[in-house]
């Protein structure tokens, strides 16, 4: 092989490797904006699930307060089946 041989030989190496370059680069940043995306998603979630525990902690609250309530007045009432 000859020095001009060897050149296009690299030339077209050179080229190869560029071309997958930038397809690995395209693929790579797909996949960090996929990942973006569910980070995303997390923390609304998140933001959903705080809510949902505020409720949830005000109706434990309340529950708790109406059967307080109900077993103080036990001695009054009862219900019977006949």
């Amino acid at each position: 092989m000859d020095e001009n041989s060897l050149k296009q030989i690299d030339e077209l190496l050179a080229r190869r490797i560029g071309v997958m370059e930038e397809s690995f680069q395209r693929k790579l940043d797909l996949v960090v904006e996929g990942q973006q995306a569910v980070v995303e998603k997390v923390e609304r979630l998140e933001g959903r699930m705080d809510r949902l525990e505020g409720r949830v902690d005000g109706i434990s609250t309340d529950l708790a307060a109406h059967r307080r309530d109900t077993e103080t007045h036990r001695k009054g009432w009862s219900v019977r089946e006949e």
